[in-house]
């Protein structure tokens, strides 16, 4: 987990560096799910702390940190069925690329981290593939 905020941290830095040499700057991100396992799961859809949206149990419990560029906030508090890819422990991986532009200048950077097996920190991720209200209460 401390790997994947270190990947969004040092893109942060190198955005706010470039930002700086430049008054247009261009991040971008795209986090996947790779060969993990195809499953459908149920659970109560929460915002993460950290951003994006983790999939918690009746009692609040982590089950899974979702990986999705969809904007699902209207459904936070729902009761949800979400299928995908997981990946956790020696199941699957998680690859993140980070690239930023800036366009004053020819300055480009890239960076890719790829987390896999005791990298994940126990930490069980989900590649949303299809999402599915199931109730508008996580009740």
């Amino acid at each position: 987990m401390k790997k994947i905020y270190s990947a969004f941290a040092i893109a942060a830095l190198c955005a706010v560096g470039a930002g700086a040499q430049s008054g247009t700057t261009q991040t971008k991100t795209k986090v996947e799910v790779k060969d993990g396992k195809d499953i459908k799961v149920n659970g109560c859809l929460a915002s993460n702390p950290a951003g994006g949206y983790i999939l918690t149990n009746a009692n609040g419990n982590l089950k899974y940190e979702l990986i999705t560029n969809d904007d699902l906030s209207k459904h936070v508090g729902h009761r949800m069925e979400i299928e995908g890819k997981a990946a956790d422990k020696g199941d699957g991986k998680v690859k993140i690329e980070s690239s930023v532009e800036s366009g004053g200048s020819d300055a480009k950077s890239k960076t890719e981290t790829e987390l896999k097996g005791s990298d994940m920190a126990g930490m069980r991720y989900l590649g949303v593939k299809s999402v599915k209200m199931i109730s508008a209460t996580c009740d």
